[in-house]
C-alpha cells in the first residue's frame, strides 16, 4: 500500500483566488515546490484534492478546470515537483447548471475524492495526511481516517476558529505547506516507499 498527502489546491498550493479559471491567472506560493520536494523524498504520493463549485455556478467548466490542472501539472513538473493525481469535485447545491446542482459525496468536507482516489492509487488511509486551509479538507481528511494538518495560509486563520466552533481540531497546524512538509517529515517512517504509479 502506498501512504500519500492530499492537498487542498486554492490557499494552500496556489493563492486563494474565488472562482478562478486560469492557471496563469493565480500564483503558487513560493514555498510549495520546496514543500513537495520534501513530501516526494519522503515517500508520499501527493494527490491533490479540490472543491470547484465554480462548475455546477456556470463560471468554469469542466475543460477549464482540467486544462488548469494540466497546465499546473506542467509547471510543477519543469522544477520536479510533479503530482500523482488530481481530484476535483463541480458541485454545489446553490449551483445554476443542472447536472452539478446537488449535494455529492465527493464534495469535501464529505471524504468521497480521498476515498476514490485511495481505491485508485492503492493509498493507507491511516498513513496518510489531509492538508488544507478550510474545514472542509481537515473534515475530509478525519471522515477519511487521514492525520490531518491545518495551514494558516488562504482562509487558515479564520478555520481556526470555525473548526473550534465546532469542536473538531486537526491534528496538527502549520504556517504554511512548507512547515507541514518538514513536519510530516519528522514525524514518517523513512522507510516506506511508494509504488511506481502507471
Amino acid at each position: 500500500m502506498n501512504r500519500a498527502v492530499f492537498l487542498d489546491r486554492d490557499g494552500t498550493l496556489l493563492e486563494d483566488i474565488d472562482y478562478n479559471c486560469k492557471f496563469r491567472e493565480q500564483e503558487v506560493f513560493p514555498f510549495s515546490i520546496e514543500a513537495l520536494l520534501i513530501l516526494r523524498r519522503a515517500g508520499f504520493l501527493l494527490v491533490v484534492t479540490t472543491n470547484q463549485s465554480a462548475v455546477a455556478r456556470g463560471i468554469c467548466t469542466m475543460e477549464e478546470v482540467k486544462l488548469f490542472h494540466r497546465e499546473m501539472q506542467n509547471y510543477l513538473s519543469a522544477r520536479k515537483a510533479h503530482l500523482d493525481a488530481f481530484y476535483f469535485s463541480p458541485f454545489h447545491v446553490a449551483g445554476i447548471i443542472p447536472e452539478f446542482s446537488r449535494h455529492d459525496p465527493s464534495r469535501k468536507p464529505a471524504p468521497g475524492m480521498l476515498l476514490q482516489a485511495a481505491v485508485d492509487l492503492e493509498i493507507d488511509l491511516d498513513a496518510s495526511f489531509m492538508v488544507g486551509d478550510q474545514a472542509g479538507d481537515i473534515l475530509a481528511g478525519k471522515a477519511a481516517g487521514c492525520k490531518t494538518i491545518l495551514v494558516l495560509t488562504g482562509k487558515g486563520r479564520e478555520t481556526v476558529s470555525a473548526l473550534d466552533n465546532l469542536g473538531d481540531k486537526p491534528d496538527f497546524k502549520a504556517e504554511n505547506l512548507l512547515q507541514a512538509a518538514r513536519l510530516i517529515e519528522a514525524n514518517c517512517d523513512k522507510s516506506r516507499r511508494p509504488k511506481k504509479l502507471g
